[in-house]
């Protein structure tokens, strides 16, 4: 890691870009749940465990829907993010929300995948894939 400032304030810069690119990604997200016919309950929701992107209800199920966006170019594509212990981590964080907002609703639970390619030019592209784990 470099010690000098010029150094600091690229790596700043780049956990700046970064976060900004996951606000565009979950809004863009948010956006394509309710055209879907969502209702999004929650964004960012956290707790100890760690942070749901977006929590939604369509119709009587509830989705919990994890949003990961990327740059184009020779990134992983963002429907590759959801590792067996990333779904483990998302039905742990599920669990915690279901305890806290009364339990389970009689459609049940789903997890969702959301990814956002960001291309140099032109329009974003946003996938929307249902029950993933």
């Amino acid at each position: 890691m470099s010690r000098n400032p010029a150094g600091k304030e690229c790596e700043r810069t780049s956990a700046g870009a970064r976060r900004a690119l996951g606000r565009y990604g979950e809004e863009l997200a948010a956006r394509r749940l309710a055209e879907a016919g969502m209702r999004v309950l929650a964004r960012n929701w956290r707790c100890r465990s760690g942070e749901l992107d977006i929590v939604a209800a369509d119709g009587d199920a509830l989705v919990i829907c994890e949003v990961k966006a990327r740059r184009a170019g020779p990134y992983e594509h963002p429907m590759a993010a959801v590792t067996p212990a990333k779904a483990e981590r998302l039905r742990t964080l599920a669990a915690h929300w279901l305890l806290r907002h009364g339990g389970a609703p009689a459609g049940g639970v789903r997890i969702d995948l959301v990814g956002v390619v960001v291309p140099d030019r032109g329009a974003p592209v946003v996938e929307h894939v249902r029950g993933v784990a």
